[in-house]
């Protein structure tokens, strides 16, 4: 007799139907587990046998096979356990074949049976619904993350044994109902307002927010760059459901939700230090996993002292951060994690931090200062829109009581602009007949600059002197023109004005690597 219990593996950021199949054949009791699973499938077989065994259930004395179809496809983790469980119980004569139809199963067993949390069920569930399964079966604590994709039944299962009664029809487990909630309004640990002076630093992330502008700040130590940098969450557009959903899927393959919040509903911020691996920020792994900066996708990716990452590990960033993309190729294939995050850098102008300082005076040498600068290399300041220096503070701000502009305020214009954006490139999209993944100014490509960032006689003459004394490179020549069309949007003008193009002008590297 021959049983078979559909599952899912996780490839990438995208899900595949795993058939599990069990059988038995002569020879001395044991199971043999084929389709090329890891070591934590292969120590199933343990967890397996003990859970039946403590579900009050008998496993049977043969020789068991356990083939995961298709075997190309590497299985890895534990979400087999219940799967497998389940075709020894059916195989046992315990349960009717026809009594998991369009079913699907994933979950850990404890060896008391308890079914425990897997990674990556958001995408397993999608896949599911794709293929046609109207039921799944998981784990309590994963069947909120799983009930966010609809039109799909999720039945919630704590034990194994209580799952066999339900399906055995003598304890029914009801379906999970879905809640409704909206998404949550912004939190703001820092708020604009509390940050005292920068005011110029704060209209740059402004219009860094509503475009979605990479941003490099420099100034010397306890400026405030961290602060200014942790606020920038807060005034950043609310996600819509579809963007909540694609960050969710990245941070439920990396096993990186927070227990009980079974959706991301704010926008995520990244930090790593800057000791951080090639493979924990870009991706990678023998099984390749999702890195900082496809964590961050949607959101923010902050590096703090820029310059201390190691030169490899940032030049790796300049093709995602072109892309929005980052493929990870391996000798069995390649994988591919979004990775559309906006940058925001921080670093001094130079080790001792204080190299144009108004007050303290630097005492690094000159060739000292040029090579901690020269750390970061001119492609990619090349891809960084908005350079901006963040001055030291006077007391007399430091100490006043006046407060500036909230997030909140600023937030609502930032959000004006998306406005105007999306409105632009869904028309777009609607005139052309083509599907199109620019949301904002930051994303266009040469097609779309060519299109909405038209200059004016005057610009056009600005812009031609602009080019021969700052030697802009053709990169740095559309990324200015994206900037400009940002502060247009911001301004809500259909055309960019000189005015714009001045201010997008003004945020090119002075005198960095000099």
């Amino acid at each position: 007799m021959l049983s078979k219990v559909h599952s899912c593996a996780v490839v990438g950021l995208e899900g595949a139907i795993v058939e599990v199949e069990v059988d038995y054949t002569n020879g001395l009791p044991g199971v043999t587990i084929v389709g090329l699973p890891d070591a934590a499938v292969q120590e199933s077989r343990e967890r397996v046998q003990t859970a039946i065994k403590n579900a009050g259930l008998h496993f049977p004395r043969h020789r068991i096979v356990v083939n995961l179809s298709p075997a190309a496809i590497r299985k890895e983790g534990p979400a087999y356990d219940l799967p497998i469980a389940l075709g020894v119980i059916i195989l046992a004569g315990h349960l009717p074949q026809d009594s998991i139809q369009s079913a699907m199963f994933i979950g850990e067993l404890s060896l008391d049976g308890v079914v425990r949390h897997t990674r990556g069920v958001l995408p397993m569930a999608a896949t599911a619904r794709a293929n046609g399964f109207k039921r799944i079966f998981v784990a309590e604590s994963d069947a909120g993350e799983a009930a966010l994709i609809p039109d799909l039944e999720v039945y919630p299962v704590q034990t194994l044994a209580h799952l066999y009664d339900h399906l055995a029809g003598r304890r029914f487990i009801e379906p999970y109902l879905a809640q409704a909630d909206a998404l949550e309004p912004i939190f703001t640990p820092t708020d604009f307002s509390e940050i005292k002076g920068q005011d110029h630093v704060k209209r740059a992330l402004e219009v860094a927010a509503a475009g979605g502008h990479n941003v490099l700040m420099v100034g010397s130590p306890g400026a405030g760059k961290t602060l200014l940098a942790r606020a920038l969450p807060g005034i950043l557009p609310e996600m819509s459901i579809e963007e909540a959903l694609d960050v969710t899927r990245i941070f439920s393959v990396a096993d990186q939700l927070p227990a009980g919040t079974p959706l991301i509903k704010q926008r995520p911020f990244r930090a790593p230090h800057h000791t951080i691996s090639h493979a924990g920020l870009v991706g990678g792994g023998n099984i390749p996993k999702p890195g900082e900066i496809s964590l961050a996708h949607r959101g923010v990716l902050f590096l703090d002292e820029f310059p201390e990452f190691g030169s490899r590990v940032l030049e790796v960033m300049r093709q995602p951060m072109e892309d929005k993309i980052v493929t990870i190729s391996r000798a069995k294939g390649s994988l591919t994690f979004s990775a559309n995050f906006q940058l925001i850098a921080a670093m001094n102008p130079c080790p001792c931090g204080y190299y144009g300082d108004s007050q303290k005076p630097c005492t690094c040498a000159p060739a000292v200062v040029t090579k901690y600068q020269k750390r970061i290399s001119g492609p990619m300041l090349d891809r960084i829109d908005i350079h901006i220096e963040v001055p030291r503070v006077d007391y007399e701000k430091l100490s006043g009581n006046q407060l500036g502009e909230t997030s909140e305020t600023i937030r609502q214009r930032v959000q004006a602009a998306r406005d105007i954006q999306h409105n632009r490139f869904t028309n777009h999209q609607t005139t052309n007949s083509q599907s199109t993944d620019v949301l904002c100014n930051a994303d266009m490509r040469v097609g779309e600059i060519r299109q909405f960032c038209q200059l004016q006689a005057e610009g056009q003459s600005l812009m031609r002197a602009a080019m021969s004394q700052m030697n802009l490179s053709a990169r740095a020549y559309h990324r200015i023109l994206k900037l400009a069309r940002t502060i247009a949007d911001l301004a809500d003008s259909a055309e960019i004005q000189s005015v714009h193009l001045a201010e997008a002008l003004q945020y090119r590297p002075k005198i960095m690597l000099s």
